[in-house]
């Protein structure tokens, strides 16, 4: 890869990272781990199995086909047993939410809930 590709690539990494500190103030990733993000392909849905509201945003974990993922939306309303579909987000890894004091091993970040 050459020098201008690598310093273009470390320039939309660092974009990325200023708009989510923006979007998510209360979050920061834990010190020993930095957050690494990953597209997430598509929309996530699935049934919700537990919700938390905290700094503004909704925390919503999903099950579908057995399997069980976080989710962080805006504020919105959602309760367990509800069948959703959220838009595409990003996808963080050892991802450290201050609000809640809590550590997501992965969690997506989608803009909120698709409209039908």
């Amino acid at each position: 890869m050459s020098t201008s590709r690598k310093i273009l690539s470390l320039c939309i990494m660092l974009a990325f990272m200023a708009v989510q500190a923006q979007a998510f103030p209360g979050a920061t990733a834990p010190s020993q781990q930095p957050a690494q993000a990953a597209p997430a392909a598509g929309f996530t849905k699935g049934t919700v199995v537990e919700t938390m509201d905290a700094g503004g945003y909704t925390y919503v974990q999903l099950e579908n086909d057995g399997q069980k993922h976080w989710v962080a939306i805006p504020e919105s309303q959602v309760k367990v047993g509800d069948e959703v579909e959220l838009v595409a987000g990003m996808e963080m890894r050892n991802f450290k939410s201050k609000s809640l004091d809590r550590t997501f091993d992965t969690i997506i970040f989608s803009q909120g809930l698709m409209k039908r």
